[in-house]
């Protein structure tokens, strides 16, 4: 395969993991699509090369998880993770197809070329190099689906290993940290409030219960619980982001011009620094709904309601710079210490089942997510040196 643009850029980065770069954007992998195209031309990639292979797949098997291994045996070792599934380009304005990588001024263009595919293109270009060294130790290969859309796919294939009684030493997400290491992230939890109330002509408001405007009070106090967190809550300032955040980004409501909503319901997302607890803030929530506001509502309308759904359940990353992996990946990059980063990655799962973990991969969050997203050349050189090394040290 032949990637136009890519000539010339050797010194920097091979043209194997442009070409398999490539070949990965080009599979439209949008979280509501199948990644079955991709999962199976990489899992032909891997067999090629004699890596054991295993799948976890979803319920209607259009998206599946992939677990392959090179080197002796099954346990122990470390894994090398990344998300296959990429966010939407709906509504975007991108200066090139986002599905087709676009390499100019020393970076590749197109959807996912910063989170995540750069980090797995590197690691199956890398590939041939795991089979020739016939590791000692094994390496793992993880490919997951649905990261994007709340961690989805992960928790499947966790629970495939546990059946199967494979528990790696460590783990290395390759989310894009412009190769730093992250050994900490926030825990994240969403929620969906829905808010029912009675609708009626605009002009009669004395005989209606505006579900926007009672979502709305909910919301100033979600808020005042955000800027007291901010001003008097715990902080750690090892973080970008250096205390608990709480905000509200999505909402839905109303049904005409002129008439009062009986319906309205919003996302709120609480970010939260590792070892606390999310119970007093959703239960000062839930408290101010059903001691303040519902009794107002069912005062003119008995069915009036205010409900919550946990929708989103990511677990806080806590490494410890004893963890093995931690020391590994600090010393290939040339660190004394791990970072910690607001976001929340799949490393927090690895790290629930007793794999320690660590977040390090090519490119910058600050791409992620936007039109005209990047990677550049030098990042993925860098996390061809990080592989090579590791290999060299896992093989030691």
């Amino acid at each position: 395969m032949s990637v136009l643009g890519c000539e010339g850029y050797e010194s920097v980065v091979s043209i194997k993991t442009v070409e398999c770069l490539s070949k990965l954007i080009s599979f439209d992998t949008t979280s509501r699509n199948s990644n079955m195209d991709l999962i199976e031309w990489a899992a032909a990639e891997l067999e090629r090369l004699g890596a054991r292979l295993r799948y976890d797949y979803n319920a209607g098997r259009t998206k599946a998880n992939l677990f392959a291994t090179f080197g002796e045996g099954d346990a122990g070792g470390i894994v090398l993770s990344g998300h296959t599934d990429v966010v939407p380009v709906d509504g975007q304005r991108w200066q090139s197809d986002p599905f087709i990588a676009d390499i100019r001024d020393g970076r590749v263009y197109g959807r996912g070329a910063s989170d995540m595919k750069g980090f797995i293109a590197v690691v199956l270009a890398k590939a041939d190099l795991l089979a020739a060294r016939s590791v000692r130790k094994p390496i793992h290969i993880a490919l997951t689906y649905d990261e994007e859309v709340g961690c989805l796919g992960v928790p499947g294939l966790i629970a495939e290993l546990d059946r199967a009684g494979i528990r790696p030493a460590g783990c290395i997400v390759g989310e894009p940290t412009s190769m730093r290491v992250i050994g900490a992230h926030k825990a994240g939890r969403i929620y969906r409030c829905k808010v029912r109330g009675c609708a009626a002509h605009s002009s009669l408001t004395p005989k209606a219960v505006n579900a926007i405007e009672y979502a709305s009070k909910l919301i100033s106090h979600i808020q005042d619980l955000a800027e007291r967190e901010e001003s008097h809550g715990t902080r750690d300032d090892a973080f970008d982001v250096p205390f608990s955040t709480i905000s509200t980004n999505n909402i839905v409501g109303g049904s005409g011009d002129n008439i009062i909503p009986a319906h309205c319901e919003f996302v709120f997302d609480y970010r939260l620094l590792p070892g606390l607890s999310p119970d007093p803030f959703i239960e000062s929530v839930e408290r101010y709904a059903n001691e303040v506001l519902l009794p107002k509502m069912q005062k003119k309308y008995a069915n009036a309601a205010i409900d919550f759904e946990c929708i989103g359940n990511i677990p806080a990353l806590d490494g410890k710079e004893s963890d093995e992996i931690y020391k590994i990946a600090t010393e290939l990059v040339g660190r004394d210490r791990a970072e910690k980063v607001a976001y929340g990655t799949e490393a927090a799962y690895f790290q629930q089942y007793g794999v320690p973990s660590i977040v390090c991969g090519p490119g910058s969050i600050e791409q992620a997510h936007k039109p005209d997203e990047y990677v550049t050349l030098e990042q993925l050189g860098a996390c061809e040196r990080f592989i090579e090394r590791l290999v060299e040290r896992v093989n030691v």
